[in-house]
């Protein structure tokens, strides 16, 4: 598909969102599904479930900057349809994110999935990119890793504690975002998981990545590298010169170097396992 994506609005596909420069503003536009057993647990509930999918996409708004100005959904029909709706209802008031459309559609038995696109206005141009990173850069994450992965065990399940809310009610940094967007030299999400995502970013911008594991701010500092990799954190990872001011709390993660032969390494050496995160397939 990456092959089918020429216009430069596209970013190649190696970006959180699309860049469409219209004549007097910069659109911002994002589109994420979540499907059921997968994204979320089969029994979840469907108000959680609504939140989380218009949350993860204006996580990626978050990382381009940019200011909600809507979103489309579109919704498989089902059990639970009811709470769905007073889901949905909350976190676009919670964000103040109107509703303009979408689709439903009927799912036969099949297992359920929901879909939404979120438009954006950018608040600063150039539009923050993840091949952005140079070399000499400073490397930064936001936040605390692997809470949602210590959320997703029953023990933590409606609990209201800061693990099960942010694995069934994550919160984007649009502030943040906004915050950071004339700084940064390249920013995205951490959604797949910290090391995947800084690989991702290092292959985008034709650099590499040298982490401290020491330094990462994990949850749960006995399963670091577990937290390190599971992912759904939704915080921001960035880039940005060594002598930047930076204006949110942020931990210094790492180093950009010079492209060479691996996009990434840990500790000074290049990790032996090649599943980094989550991965579709």
């Amino acid at each position: 598909m990456r092959a089918l994506a020429n216009d430069p609005a596209a970013r190649a596909l190696e970006d959180d969102a699309a860049v469409l420069t219209l004549e007097t503003e910069t659109l911002v536009i994002t589109q994420d599904a979540l499907v059921s057993g997968i994204h979320v647990r089969e029994d979840e509930d469907p108000a959680d479930i609504a939140w989380k999918l218009v949350t993860v996409n204006l996580s990626d708004l978050a990382a381009k900057g940019a200011e909600p100005v809507g979103v489309l959904i579109s919704h498989m029909l089902g059990q639970g349809d009811e709470r769905f709706v007073e889901g949905l209802g909350e976190v676009l008031r919670a964000y103040d994110v109107p509703l303009l459309g979408g689709d439903t559609v009927g799912s036969g038995g099949e297992r359920r999935s929901w879909t939404c696109t979120a438009l954006g206005r950018a608040t600063h141009t150039p539009v923050p990119d993840r091949r952005g990173a140079h070399e000499g850069d400073t490397i930064y994450v936001t936040g605390t890793l692997g809470l949602a992965m210590l959320g997703i065990d029953e023990d933590e399940r409606n609990t209201e504690s800061e693990a099960d809310l942010a694995y069934r009610r994550p919160r984007p940094l649009l502030a943040e975002g906004r915050a950071l967007a004339p700084l940064v030299s390249a920013m995205m999400d951490v959604s797949d998981g910290l090391l995947l995502d800084c690989q991702r970013m290092a292959r985008a911008s034709g650099t590499s990545f040298h982490l401290d594991s020491r330094s990462f701010p994990v949850a749960d500092p006995a399963r670091a590298d577990a937290c390190a990799r599971w992912g759904d954190d939704y915080q921001l990872l960035f880039t940005a010169p060594p002598a930047t001011a930076i204006p949110v709390t942020a931990t210094r993660i790492g180093l950009v170097k010079g492209r060479n032969d691996a996009p990434l390494w840990i500790d000074g050496k290049r990790p032996e396992d090649e599943r980094l995160g989550y991965q579709h397939r």
